[in-house]
């Protein structure tokens, strides 16, 4: 049961995923309804069977007043830069660079963070990419959670796609 399922608010805008067995509890408890079930599997109990919720739409609004997006961490920075160095474009030894160093004011944020290769960290060390003439195939940038979802995350069910915008 490692399956995630999308949740939407009232409005139908993606807010964020959660397990099935919560998101059965949602739809059980009368708090959602179920969108999009998956596939024909089944959730089983002594005496029922249920349809396997895909998506499930919230039946209030949610207010989300501040939402950082998504969380800022090593694996989802590697997730945003294809897992290569943003320099040579390896897959090997992968380590966080600061794009402008710490030790000249760089702050550790999705703009200042990207992935480099051991090497190319190494080489780079305390200088900017521009004074160790080494052009970056992408400048970092913060995803927004539904481009998150839809273009980095690793397994996106189809039932997702026209409610992340991928029509």
């Amino acid at each position: 049961m490692g399956k995630k399922v999308l949740v939407l608010n009232a409005d139908f805008s993606a807010i964020t995923v959660c397990s099935v067995p919560k998101a059965f509890l949602l739809v059980y408890l009368n708090k959602a309804e179920l969108v999009t079930e998956s596939g024909s599997a089944r959730l089983r109990t002594v005496r029922d069977s249920y349809p396997l919720p895909s998506v499930i739409r919230l039946h209030h609004y949610v207010h989300i007043p501040y939402r950082n997006g998504v969380v800022l961490n090593r694996q989802n920075i590697f997730k945003r830069d294809g897992g290569h160095c943003v320099y040579c474009g390896s897959g090997r030894d992968l380590t966080l660079d600061h794009v402008h160093p710490r030790s000249r004011g760089g702050k550790t944020s999705w703009d200042n963070l990207a992935t480099a290769c051991k090497t190319c960290n190494s080489r780079k060390g305390d200088l900017t990419p521009e004074e160790a003439e080494m052009p970056m195939r992408q400048r970092p940038f913060k995803p927004s959670f539904v481009m998150f979802l839809r273009d980095f995350a690793d397994k996106v069910s189809e039932d997702w796609s026209y409610y992340l915008g991928q029509r």
